[in-house]
């Protein structure tokens, strides 16, 4: 009896340290998908799409660490903009993350000598990832945006 009961109790533990330690859910989504759905919900303005080879160069991305990028952004009237990186490994997204926030705090500066309105958009900019993948997103609605990450596992 002491047997199967000590049996039962070890069995219960193992099952309960497994609940613990579950897997971080994995994130899979279309870059262009993601990018086009905040473009046509979050933002009043219009904005261009960005060439994928001048993605690199314009947020200072490594491009060999890029697997894919959609990038969409003002004409220089507003500060919104909307970028989806694919990163060829998740290890790069901390990196990728550093150059939203160095590009946001450019841009800051810049409207800050001309268009006050915008500096407080970007205040509320939102950089994220999940995954091998990162998303800056400068717009009008920043709680639809960040329900839209939300329910795409960011």
């Amino acid at each position: 009896m002491k047997k199967s009961t000590a049996i039962l109790c070890a069995a219960a533990l193992a099952l309960s340290l497994t609940a613990c330690g579950g897997k971080e859910k994995e994130v899979s989504v279309d870059p262009a998908k993601l990018a086009g759905e905040l473009l046509e919900t979050v933002t009043s303005d219009t904005l261009s799409e960005t060439s994928a080879d001048l993605i690199p160069s314009t947020y200072f991305i490594e491009a060999d660490d890029m697997k894919k990028g959609v990038a969409y952004a003002s004409s220089g009237a507003t500060a919104c903009e909307v970028v989806v990186i694919q990163s060829k490994d998740a290890g790069n997204t901390s990196n990728v993350e550093k150059q939203f926030q160095s590009r946001v705090k450019n841009q800051s500066d810049l409207y800050a000598s001309y268009n006050q309105g915008e500096v407080d958009k970007l205040d509320k900019a939102i950089i994220r990832s999940a995954g091998a993948y990162t998303v800056l997103c400068v717009c009008d609605d920043t709680d639809k945006a960040n329900e839209i990450l939300k329910n795409s596992g960011f």
